[in-house]
């Protein structure tokens, strides 16, 4: 049985398996999708940005480029037509975009920050910022869900590995508990990748998928554990990072 004043920690492999879930208040949601949402929005934050508005549909995305903001938009990995960046952490390790604000959507990350609407907080999680986002969840002393944004509804092993990472962090500070085997599966694709993250997500499919996309300077960046210290974080609809906000 769980302590009653110990929180709870879930993973949501995918985001078909969130309304599922079993943790139902007092919780913070962090959306996590390594390949590669999750990871070139701490990078943009880490390089300046201002605030990231995500956009879940292709057509909503167009009308903010007509409005005059900076589009990143990409699905399938492919950036579209009409945007200014695609959605590499490479497209925004620069200051070209600093203190701007981003209209931001992607085939998986943002659908899965939409569909977390009823958390009472949503924030950004990848392994560039795993010690820091780990720090921040810890101090809230609210329940933790890790949606992972999955490929198309579809288990992935990089976001499931981040899950194993971050629910092992939480766990460790001994003010967390849990009895989702999602978290227990989590914890074990961590124990044996965890040496060799770069090496073991070579075999991941959608690594695969996108090679010919994501250069190898980018997945050694999304592979980094680290990185920053950013903790995007959702607020009236944008994302924004408290630490200069």
């Amino acid at each position: 049985m769980l302590s009653k004043n110990i929180k709870t920690v879930e993973v949501c492999f995918s985001p078909k398996l969130y309304e599922h879930r079993l943790t139902k208040d007092n919780f913070i949601v962090v959306i996590v999708d390594i390949l590669r949402a999750t990871t070139s929005i701490c990078a943009a934050f880490d390089h300046g940005v201002e605030k990231i508005i995500p956009v879940a549909g292709i057509e909503k995305a167009r009308e903010y480029k007509e409005k005059g903001y900076i589009v990143a938009c990409e699905r399938d990995g492919k950036v579209l037509d009409f945007a200014d960046v695609g959605n590499s952490p490479s497209d925004f390790l620069n200051d070209v975009f600093r203190e701007r604000t981003i209209a931001y959507s992607t085939t998986n990350g943002t659908k899965a920050i939409n569909l977390a609407s009823d958390a009472d907080e949503i924030v950004i999680g990848s392994f560039t910022n795993l010690t820091a986002i780990s720090e921040w969840v810890t101090e809230q002393d609210k329940n933790v869900v890790i949606l992972c944004a999955a490929w198309k509804g579809l288990f992935n092993l990089e976001d499931s590995l981040f899950a194993g990472a971050l629910s092992e962090k939480l766990l460790d500070t001994g003010h967390f508990e849990t009895e989702c085997d999602s978290v227990k599966a989590g914890l074990d694709l961590w124990s044996l990748a965890g040496e060799d993250l770069a090496g073991y997500l070579a075999k991941s499919s959608h690594r695969n998928r996108l090679k010919h996309l994501v250069s190898d300077e980018d997945f050694q960046y999304t592979v980094t554990l680290d990185s920053n210290r950013v903790i995007p974080r959702l607020e009236s609809n944008y994302l924004i990072n408290p630490a200069t906000n």
